[in-house]
């Protein structure tokens, strides 16, 4: 029986010949990441198990989710990492101001590539599948193995390939055809599967554009995306690395679950409505009018030179409208660096250093719906934007409402639906529709603290 990229990847990193789905393993890492939510939880963890990281230089930390700090724990939090990076001497430590969004910042600089074994402590650390890697999020305690022992258990996962057919439109982008696949398949269409992108469409994808729909395969319960390494794979990992890679092929005889094929050529530019990125629309689907209050171009998704290029283009000549916020956060500092180089009028924009959760940290405490807004960014769970009612979408539709006004959209789904990729509420189906219910009502309150639907089970249920 053949393998996917996924299985012969974990495979040797095992140490075996060959993996099945479902099979449990222990496999080598190559990259263990951490940031300053995620990193100072693994700490004390880690100090229970050992003095040393494994390797100082496959231990990484990035200050990216609350930097600016917001407050004095977010500054604490910042601190601990620091501290830690300097006593153990870490080859990769990016401080906050110099570097960016982990997963815009790994790639960028040279810190992971193709063949490789990653984990991170951040559920879109699938972005690296784009570069043909293993790369999945996982827990704390997870990375506090993996920091102490180079190692960790993995349940070998199942597939879905996806066929990309066609070359896709001027404005249909990667986010375009990562939304359309989860309006497709739901957010729970992938649990705990690979999610494996072939077809001769690839070619006509960009790495910013792999790098989006690697990232955004939590979004469907994946436990990763991968794309197979080709010419512009090879081509940008020389630009940013030095580190040897190594290309895996998935066999003809491999195993998938499913199989879908996506012409590229017929789709759209599309909206992922409030509150799952199910929920989905393509523009000329989309029959109401809503007020825009507040845009954001950034994120791991989408905060790339490409991203604030295309949204130059449309802002040339024209003005964001009055009463909206506009925030643009370039995900790296050399992004935003050669965004002012090259003119765009987008980085003029720039409301904050590159940073992955600025956006939400300066709404999340209001309580209550006070704007809409339209967001470039990776999710529309009402938990993570608590006080928006949030609207994923890409730059072309985002940047014409800006300069244009109003968009339409249809109708808002009002129930608080927290599905968080393969973190389900509660794998219990009453016990989970019994706290949907009380979220509902009121009885079961969301602190500002939480930082993730898992975290606010474990917390209910205690």
């Amino acid at each position: 029986m053949g393998m996917t990229m996924t299985q012969k990847i974990l495979a040797a990193h095992a140490g075996l010949d060959s993996v099945t789905a479902g099979q449990l393993i222990e496999a080598k890492l190559d990259v263990v990441m951490a940031n300053d939510i995620t990193g100072p939880m693994a700490l004390p963890i880690f100090r229970q198990m050992a003095d040393k990281v494994f390797d100082k230089d496959k231990v990484v930390l990035v200050p990216d989710h609350f930097t600016p700090n917001k407050d004095i724990k977010s500054a604490e939090n910042s601190k601990s990492i620091r501290e830690f990076a300097k006593n153990q001497g870490l080859s990769w430590y990016f401080e906050q101001g110099k570097s960016g969004v982990e997963h815009a910042i790994l790639p960028e600089a040279g810190v992971v590539a193709a063949g490789e074994c990653i984990i991170g402590a951040d559920s879109h650390t699938c972005t690296y599948g784009a570069l043909g890697a293993f790369s999945t999020g996982v827990g704390t305690t997870d990375i506090a193995t993996g920091m102490a022992m180079g190692e960790l258990w993995f349940k070998v996962p199942s597939a879905i390939k996806f066929v990309l057919t066609g070359k896709p439109g001027k404005y249909v982008s990667g986010k375009d055809i990562i939304i359309h696949i989860i309006g497709k398949i739901g957010v729970d269409g992938a649990l705990y599967k690979s999610m494996e992108f072939v077809g001769e469409g690839i070619k006509y994808l960009s790495m910013d554009d792999r790098f989006t729909i690697a990232n955004m395969a939590i979004e469907a319960g994946g436990k990763n995306g991968i794309f197979p390494v080709d010419d512009l794979t090879v081509a940008y990992m020389k630009e940013h690395s030095k580190r040897p890679y190594k290309v895996y092929e998935a066999d003809e005889d491999a195993v998938y679950e499913q199989e879908y094929t996506i012409d590229l050529s017929t789709l759209k530019s599309t909206v992922a409505f409030p509150h799952l990125p199910e929920n989905t629309r393509t523009i000329d689907e989309i029959t109401e009018d809503v007020v825009i209050n507040q845009s954001v171009i950034g994120s791991c998704t989408n905060g790339r030179i490409e991203d604030l290029r295309c949204a130059a283009e449309i802002l040339k000549g024209r003005k964001v409208k009055k009463g909206v916020r506009c925030i643009v956060i370039p995900a790296t500092q050399q992004i935003y660096l050669q965004a002012m180089r090259e003119e765009r009028p987008a980085s003029l924009l720039a409301k904050w250093l590159p940073s992955c959760n600025t956006s939400s940290a300066s709404t999340r405490k209001l309580g209550k719906i006070v704007c809409q807004s339209l967001g470039f960014t990776e999710r529309t769970y009402r938990k993570i934007l608590a006080s928006l009612r949030a609207y994923i979408d890409v730059v072309e539709v985002k940047m014409s409402s800006e300069s244009w006004g109003d968009i339409d959209y249809s109708k808002v789904p009002s129930r608080a639906n927290l599905i968080y990729g393969s973190a389900f509420l509660h794998r219990d189906e009453v016990r989970r529709r019994a706290f949907l219910d009380k979220l509902t009502r009121g009885e079961a309150k969301i602190n500002a603290d939480t930082l993730f639907p898992s975290d606010i089970v474990a917390k209910f249920y205690q």
